[in-house]
């Protein structure tokens, strides 16, 4: 049998435009070589979703496999799967090397082909698994190994002039969608069906403004009656009727980056007490809004909100954190932890950081009002204050349709 290799060089084709020019990548890279000479690293081997596409552009589709990027000094390469072949070549910053199925652990003698033997191995330790980490020993042999997970969260956490317009483009694809499920909303139309309405504008509308991205993972939320209870409910075939409240929740993905617009709406009518939670949930929406200025800590403005809630007797019914930070994160990946509104996160908003205000309340099936109600702008926080990029209107005077 002819011998098979471990792993190649497979860059088939041209470059494709990135969704950020090589200068924003070059500037990463360069951020994150700062962090690895601070902590004394020789080579950094990532393998979550959102640092391999932060550093260099790759948004990989695992499917059981392992990826990486792995930054030296000198180099950024991207570590792919045969089964993928040239694409994540052409859609990355830097080098690429596919590793094959020939023998097992040909990802693990692919990354060794950069980082040599010996080295100080920076890690992620919120996303490297047990096993792989036992591979990673075992193959590398690193003198040391050190967590890099919060210092490359803090450097994700400031979004640079080009995020930020990507994260300001993907909240007007999310208004679109919104509006689509707006015009969507009658009696007796299934969830599944508004949801799909929503969906394809937002796609349409991406591939209008990026013509030149890659398109995949954009999906809507449209909840109904008490399917509005959790804000990460599945969309399902039931039928709307007339004083449903609704929950919605568009989410366009634009090469890696995703951002949300969710709302509370009511089919035809709202009763009084349902009316009164509403309103209540817009006001520590605009509450929270107001604090969102650079020098406010997380924990400071999720205690205001709290006492907000609490003088109403409403606090009990809150369901989770206030708002998290925004850029390379989506449903099954990514997640900066440090910037999240709950109380036990000390940290202090600075200009550049990208955050959500999104109050919820839940009333159990059975109680007057029940159901879910949520609200969700994303602010960008400015000098002065913040900037508010999503334009859907929120509360009873726009969201009583159908």
């Amino acid at each position: 049998m002819t011998a098979r290799p471990e792993f190649y060089r497979f860059h088939n084709g041209e470059k494709a435009p990135l969704q950020f020019a090589e200068a924003e990548y070059a500037s990463r890279v360069a951020g994150l070589r700062a962090i690895m000479v601070e902590q004394g690293v020789d080579a950094a081997v990532f393998t979550s979703m959102h640092n391999v596409s932060y550093y260099s552009g790759f948004t990989y589709c695992a499917f059981g496999r392992p990826y990486a990027v792995v930054v030296t000094p000198t180099e950024c390469v991207t570590i792919s799967a045969g089964i993928d072949a040239g694409q994540p070549w052409r859609r990355c910053y830097g080098d690429n090397i596919t590793y094959t199925d020939w023998q097992r652990d040909n990802y693990w003698r692919a990354i060794k082909s950069i980082t040599g033997g010996g080295a100080v191995i920076g890690i992620e330790g919120d996303h490297l698994t047990l096993m792989q980490q036992g591979k990673l020993v075992s193959f590398l042999s690193p003198s040391k190994v050190v967590d890099l997970y919060e210092a490359t969260m803090r450097q994700r956490m400031h979004k640079s002039a080009a995020e930020i317009e990507m994260i300001r483009a993907g909240a007007a694809v999310a208004d679109v969608g919104g509006y689509a499920i707006r015009d969507a909303i009658k009696e007796g139309v299934r969830e599944i069906d508004v949801a799909m309405a929503g969906r394809d504008a937002m796609e349409l509308e991406i591939a209008k403004r990026f013509p030149d991205a890659e398109y995949r993972d954009t999906w809507v939320w449209f909840q109904s009656g008490i399917n509005t209870d959790g804000a990460h409910n599945p969309v399902t075939s039931r039928k709307l009727q007339r004083g449903d409240i609704l929950s919605l929740n568009t989410f366009p993905m634009i090469s890696g980056y995703y951002t949300a617009l969710e709302r509370t709406l009511f089919v035809g009518e709202v009763d009084d007490a349902s009316l009164k939670i509403w309103e209540a949930n817009v006001g520590a929406h605009e509450l929270g809004i107001s604090l969102l200025k650079p020098g406010a800590s997380c924990a400071e403005v999720t205690e205001q909100i709290n006492d907000f809630f609490a003088e109403r007797d409403l606090l009990q019914y809150r369901t989770f954190g206030y708002g998290h930070s925004f850029g390379v994160l989506s449903h099954y990946y990514g997640r900066e932890a440090g910037l999240e509104l709950r109380e036990d996160i000390p940290t202090v908003l600075e200009p550049g950081m990208v955050i959500s205000m999104e109050p919820m309340l839940t009333i159990a099936n059975g109680q007057p009002g029940a159901g879910g109600y949520r609200e969700h702008d994303i602010l960008v926080i400015n000098e002065d204050g913040n900037e508010n990029i999503t334009g859907y209107p929120y509360g009873p005077d726009f969201n009583v349709v159908g």
